[in-house]
């Protein structure tokens, strides 16, 4: 006697074939909790930097270093910028470092614009 199945064979292998599936990244848990780690360590480093009274150009340079860090961190794992195309990436980093840029020139330009002050308007007359 014949099954349903032999009479019908490409239907029945059909039946078996594998389910097409999402692809889709799944990163380990471990991933997530060397990141967060890392972060609370770069926290209490930030913390340190007060607690420790540190002053000046020290200080704003710890504290800048450590934020740039963690916000590095976190835009690349948690906000999976690691993973993606490299122009998403540009476009999203590319921003901040022109914006950085121009601040350093206008930096630049107000100390010039100082410096000028200082030199012109300084002056007693006479």
């Amino acid at each position: 006697m014949a099954h349903a199945a032999d009479v019908h064979a490409g239907h029945g292998a059909a039946v078996h074939a594998p389910v097409a599936q999402e692809v889709g990244q799944q990163h380990p848990i471990r991933l997530y909790l060397v990141v967060w780690i890392w972060l609370f360590v770069l926290s209490t480093f930030s913390y340190l930097v007060d607690f420790f009274h540190l002053q000046g150009l020290l200080r704003w340079s710890l504290i800048l270093a450590f934020m740039m860090l963690k916000a590095g961190l976190i835009v690349a794992v948690f906000m999976h910028m690691k993973w993606e195309r490299l122009a998403l990436g540009y476009a999203i980093l590319v921003p901040p470092v022109a914006v950085l840029i121009f601040v350093a020139i206008m930096v630049l330009e107000a100390d010039n614009t100082l410096l000028s002050r200082l030199q012109f308007f300084s002056r007693a007359p006479g």
